[in-house]
């Protein structure tokens, strides 16, 4: 249990850094700030998820392809960059909304449903979902999933408002039964993995890369069931801020060809 605490307590240091870094929104001006705000003011805010890709303390420093993207976009804007991380996805996608945050940079699917609710940047990475579970405990071991068809009347954990929800609703439709699904509020995509290993629950779903950069620590867990097609990720922003989204597009598309870029990507995506 001991290995599995640095993941748990992920949580906790979160909110920590959360408290630290969050600025209040003026409360009278829920409204997005337009760009031309954004580079007056001098910083740009952005929201995340605490994980080993996307943003996390390492010893003295913070590192994750996201934090490095975003640097490195503020670098160029001659912005600096407040960013605040947020273990569920719904409070990320309010924040954005109220106007608390300018940009939600993490993994986000492209979904049809999220596009009535973001504007979608350029695509930065494929990803997939994988169903995260313990390994066999041998050939009759009846809780392993083998395929997606074994899910019926299993109780999948996603985080909350996750857009994985969505995916596995028209999993259950595609195999004609059941599928359950908790939402788990306090903990993002790496605590899940976390708690699958501990005995604490049987089967969760998060984005292929976050289990991948997991799985060497956590030997006794299966991703080898993969519950949806790879599908395109990108940053999003509020739907009245096109502005926003068209810059970081022109920058994304030119950066997406450096030698930086390439280097960033081989540093969180060894696989």
């Amino acid at each position: 249990m001991k290995k599995y605490v640095k993941y748990i307590v992920m949580g906790t240091i979160a909110a920590v850094l959360s408290a630290l870094l969050l600025k209040p929104s003026k409360v009278q001006d829920p409204a997005p700030r337009s760009y031309e705000e954004i580079i007056r003011s001098g910083v740009l805010r952005a929201v995340t998820e605490y994980n080993s890709i996307s943003f996390h303390a390492s010893g003295d420093s913070i590192e994750g392809f996201h934090y490095e993207l975003l640097q490195a976009f503020a670098k160029d804007k001659g912005l600096e960059v407040e960013i605040t991380p947020r273990m569920s996805f719904e409070e990320r996608i309010q924040g954005i909304h109220r106007g608390d945050y300018d940009v939600l940079a993490n993994h986000v699917m492209v979904t049809t449903e999220l596009k009535d609710t973001l504007l979608f940047t350029s695509p930065i990475v494929q990803n997939r979902l994988v169903l995260v579970q313990r390994k066999a405990q041998g050939e009759e071991d009846s809780c392993y999933i083998k395929s997606a068809l074994e899910l019926a009347n299993k109780t999948l954990h996603v985080a909350k408002g996750s857009p994985a929800i969505l995916r596995i609703h028209n999993l259950s439709n595609e195999i004609g039964d059941t599928i359950y699904v908790k939402e788990i509020e306090k903990y993002g995509q790496e605590h899940l993995l976390a708690l699958v290993a501990s005995g604490d629950i049987d089967y969760a779903v998060c984005n292929e890369n976050i289990a991948k950069a997991s799985i060497e620590s956590m030997p006794e867990l299966d991703i080898q069931t993969v519950i949806s097609f790879n599908q395109f990720y990108s940053w999003g922003v509020n739907k009245k801020n096109t502005a926003l989204r068209d810059t970081l597009d022109q920058w994304l598309d030119s950066f997406k060809q450096t030698k930086a870029f390439k280097q960033i990507m081989k540093k969180y995506y060894k696989n």
